[in-house]
C-alpha cells in the first residue's frame, strides 16, 4: 500500500473543498484533495446553472406568449425540447470545464482520484489502495437528491437532478414532488416550455415562503400556471408502458391519481457520509447522522476534523458552502500550527429562488409570536415600475425591532434577486429602517418599494 503524509487532506472538491484546500494551502499547510468523481462542484454540473439555463429557455418562451399585454403579437411559440436541453448542456459544459481546468492546474502531489474512508482520526484510505497519515481533514463531501420511498420502484422513470438535464427531450407530462426552492422553479420553467407540470407537496408553502400573506399569493400565483396541491402526501407509484401512475391523498383526506411521463423527486438532499467510515473517527455523531460541529469554527466535536458545505447540511447554498471551506481550511491549518482557530460570525442568512416572481427569505424567519417586532408590508400590484414591466404581482414583508432596526423579511416579487442583497446587507449592519429611507434610490426602480417600506416601518409604533 502506498503511504503518504499531509498536514490537511480535504476529501471533496466541490465548491467547499475546493476553497478549503486554497485556504489551507495559503496558510502554509501541505494539503491534499481528494475526489471520488464526477468533480466540477454540484452548483456548475446539475444545481444552479443547469437550472437556471432550463428556467431562461422557459422565460423566453413565456414572455414570447405573453407580450400581448404590450401590443406585440406573436402568433406562434414552438418550443424545440432537444434544442433547449443540447444549449443547456452545452452551457452547463463550459461551466464545469472551468471548475476542472482549476483542478487541473494544482501540482500533482496536491490532488487524488479515489474514494476516501477514514481508518482511525488521523489516517485515510483511498481506495484501499493508498493511505495518507494527516494532521487535520476537511470533510467537504456534498450532498444527494433524496428519492423517497413510494418513488424507488419507478427505476429510470424517477429522475433527480442528477439525472434530469440529461434526457435527451422535454417529456409531455411531468409530475415533481417538492415545492421548495428546486421543485418550483424546475416545474415553473417545465410548464412555461409546455410539459403539463402536477407539483406534489405535504407541506404548506411554497419557494420556501412562510410568511402566510405572501405563501398564499406564491400558491395561488404559480399554481396558475401548473397544478399544485399542497398538503398532500404520495403513498404508492407504478410504472407502466404510459409513463408512471403516482397515487396520492390530498389536504382533505381523499385519495388522487396523477398519471405523467415522468417524476421529478426534489425533496430535498441527504449528505454524503455513507462511505467515509466516520465511526473510526471517534467524532460525536448527531441524530441526522452528521457529526457534531462548532457553526462559526466548523471544527467537529472529537477530532481534528472539520466539516464544510452541504454535506453540513446548515445552509446548503454556494455562497455559503465557498465560505464555509475557506474558513474550516484557514482553521485546518491553524490546527496543525497549534494556532487558535477562528470563529467569524455567520453570514445573514440569504436564501432566494429564481421563479417569476421571484423569491427570497433574508436573516431571522418570520415569527407571528414575537410581539416586539415592527413589520411592514408592500403589495407590488400597484407599484411604478413593476406595473410598467407588467410584472406587479407578489410583494414584501419586512420586520424590525422596536428600536426600527432591520431584522429579515421575505419577499415575492420582481428584481427580488436585487431587493434582497439590499436588505441583507442592512440587516447585517445592523441597520435602521430610517437608514435605508434616507439612501438615494433612482425613479422609477423596484427600489422605489424598498424605501416605500420603510417609511410604512418608521411610521409604526
Amino acid at each position: 500500500m502506498r503511504e503518504l503524509d499531509y498536514d490537511v487532506a480535504v476529501i471533496g472538491a466541490g465548491t467547499a473543498g475546493i476553497a478549503a484546500h486554497r485556504a489551507a494551502t495559503a496558510a502554509g499547510a501541505r494539503s491534499v484533495l481528494i475526489e471520488r468523481g464526477p468533480g466540477g462542484t454540484t452548483c456548475a454540473r446539475v444545481g444552479c446553472m443547469p437550472s437556471k439555463l432550463l428556467i431562461a429557455a422557459g422565460t423566453a418562451a413565456h414572455v414570447a406568449r405573453t407580450a400581448d399585454l404590450f401590443g406585440i403579437r406573436v402568433p406562434d411559440v414552438a418550443v424545440d425540447g432537444p434544442a433547449v436541453l443540447r444549449r443547456l448542456r452545452e452551457e452547463r459544459d463550459r461551466f464545469v470545464g472551468s471548475v476542472l481546468e482549476g483542478l487541473d492546474d494544482l501540482p500533482e502531489d496536491e490532488r487524488l482520484g479515489g474514494t476516501a474512508r477514514f481508518e482511525s482520526d488521523r489516517t485515510l484510505l483511498i481506495d484501499d489502495a493508498i493511505r495518507i497519515r494527516f494532521r487535520a481533514a476537511v470533510i467537504a463531501t456534498g450532498s444527494s437528491p433524496i428519492v423517497p420511498e413510494p418513488l424507488r420502484v419507478l427505476g429510470a422513470h424517477v429522475l433527480t437532478t442528477d439525472t434530469l438535464f440529461e434526457i435527451p427531450d422535454l417529456p409531455a407530462s411531468l409530475a415533481v414532488l417538492g415545492a421548495g426552492a428546486v421543485g418550483i422553479e424546475i416545474a415553473q420553467a417545465m410548464a412555461r416550455l409546455g410539459v403539463a407540470v402536477t407539483v406534489i407537496d405535504a407541506g404548506d408553502t411554497v419557494a420556501g415562503l412562510t410568511e402566510p400573506d405572501l405563501a398564499r399569493q406564491a400558491a395561488a400565483i404559480f399554481g396558475s400556471e401548473m397544478d399544485l396541491h399542497l398538503g398532500a402526501e404520495v403513498r404508492d407509484a407504478v410504472a407502466d408502458s404510459d409513463g408512471v401512475r403516482l397515487g396520492w391523498v390530498d389536504r382533505h383526506g381523499r385519495d388522487q391519481v396523477t398519471r405523467a411521463a415522468r417524476v421529478l423527486a426534489a425533496t430535498g438532499r441527504s449528505p454524503n457520509l455513507e462511505p467515509l467510515g466516520l465511526e473510526a473517527t471517534g467524532l460525536r455523531i448527531g441524530e441526522t447522522g452528521v457529526p457534531d460541529f462548532d457553526r462559526r469554527s466548523l471544527v467537529c466535536a472529537g477530532a481534528p476534523i472539520l466539516i464544510a458545505g452541504d454535506v453540513d447540511g446548515w445552509r446548503p447554498v454556494l455562497h455559503e458552502a465557498s465560505r464555509q471551506g475557506t474558513i474550516a481550511g484557514a482553521n485546518a491549518a491553524a490546527l496543525v500550527a497549534g494556532r487558535p482557530v477562528a470563529t467569524p460570525e455567520p453570514w445573514t442568512s440569504l436564501a432566494m429562488v429564481f421563479t417569476h416572481p421571484q423569491a427570497a427569505v433574508i436573516g431571522a424567519p418570520y415569527d407571528p409570536e414575537d410581539d416586539r417586532r415592527i413589520v411592514g408590508a408592500l403589495d407590488f400590484s400597484d407599484q411604478g415600475r413593476a406595473r410598467v414591466e407588467g410584472l406587479n404581482r407578489g410583494g414584501m414583508r419586512i420586520w424590525a425591532d422596536r428600536s426600527k432596526r432591520l431584522l429579515g423579511g421575505e419577499m415575492l416579487g420582481p428584481a427580488v434577486e436585487h431587493l434582497a442583497h439590499l436588505l441583507t446587507y442592512a440587516v447585517a449592519e445592523k441597520q435602521t429602517a430610517q437608514a435605508v429611507h434616507d439612501r438615494p434610490v433612482y425613479h422609477p426602480t423596484v427600489e422605489e418599494g424598498l424605501i416605500s417600506i420603510m417609511s410604512k416601518i418608521i411610521q409604526r409604533s
